[in-house]
């Protein structure tokens, strides 16, 4: 039965991945801050049965702590979302999930200026070879061309959007808002959804229309991918833990661009396995070792003496 529990996080990645797929489908479809609303407004509608009458219940909490959740809210549900939908519009579905994948080791170095954790020899290692594995990424094999013609748009936006889902994730651990998960989320989720309002006003009603383009991109995005999916992530870290629910984030890039291959055309080249496999090298490593730095230099002078 324990082999059982992994089925969990799996699933969550691969649908992970199926939402990303769904971000490059929408390119050119529908606006980035209308498909986010509509995502929004869908798993506000599906969570409310379910949550609405306990979270009412805990509102003194909400309001103690609104201005938590409205922070939270806006980073992983507006500018997480926001930027990723934007980013698929100039890079590949493969990428994208590459530097998704990049959220654990990214979160352990944020967590040293922001929780006072000491740098660990596994960050050190694997984000030099990380960093490697990134430049050769967006290169397409020819690191001596980001010097000629830069990054990609959509890879940059991707590993701001990295950076700030990993930041969510810190501010998540920091901020015990004493609410319990889905309840934190409904409230997060409420206040992302106020928040985009104003901008999904702003977008160019041919680019907020529903239609059966976007319909389908917009169900898949609010149900399974803002619903289901936390769902099976959550109950895969009551049965293995956080620390091995992370790991499985590493299948994210295979399962992406094997449905980016099959739906999209999406070729495979010999770049995008070189330099994915070095980037998720760099993150098992600092996943795996997670020995203090100082411990470490403060051991070889020891044997030094």
């Amino acid at each position: 039965m324990r082999y059982l529990s992994f089925i969990y996080p799996t699933l969550a990645i691969l649908l992970w991945a199926g939402n990303v797929v769904v971000s490059r489908l929408s390119a050119h479809v529908i606006g980035p801050q209308a498909i986010t609303f509509y995502r929004l407004a869908l798993a506000v509608i599906l969570l409310s049965p379910f949550v609405a009458a306990p979270a009412w219940r805990n509102r003194a909490i909400f309001w103690r702590h609104f201005g938590k959740l409205a922070v939270l809210g806006f980073l992983a549900m507006c500018l997480f979302q926001s930027l990723s939908y934007l980013a698929a519009e100039t890079t590949s579905a493969t990428n994208m999930a590459v530097f998704t994948a990049l959220v654990p080791l990214l979160t352990v170095a944020l967590s040293i200026p922001i929780l006072g954790e000491a740098p660990t020899t596994g960050l050190v290692f694997g984000g030099m070879l990380s960093l490697g594995g990134i430049l050769y990424l967006v290169s397409g094999g020819e690191p001596g061309q980001i010097f000629r013609n830069g990054i990609h748009a959509g890879d940059l936006m991707m590993l701001i959007a990295a950076t700030i889902y990993a930041l969510y994730g810190i501010l998540l651990k920091r901020w015990n808002v004493g609410l319990p998960g889905w309840q934190s989320t409904y409230g997060q989720a409420l206040c992302a959804l106020a928040i985009m309002f104003p901008a999904f006003l702003a977008t160019p009603p041919e680019l907020r229309q529903l239609d059966a383009r976007t319909l389908p991109l917009i169900g898949y995005a609010g149900a399974f991918a803002s619903v289901l999916l936390p769902f099976l992530w959550i109950r895969g870290v009551e049965k293995l833990g956080p620390s091995r629910c992370s790991i499985f984030m590493n299948l994210l890039p295979v399962f992406t661009a094997a449905i980016a291959f099959l739906l999209l055309g999406e070729p495979i080249r010999l770049y995008h396995l070189l330099g994915g496999v070095t980037i998720l090298a760099g993150v098992a490593c600092a996943q795996v070792f997670s020995r203090p730095l100082a411990r470490e230099a403060a051991g070889s002078r020891g044997e030094a003496r």
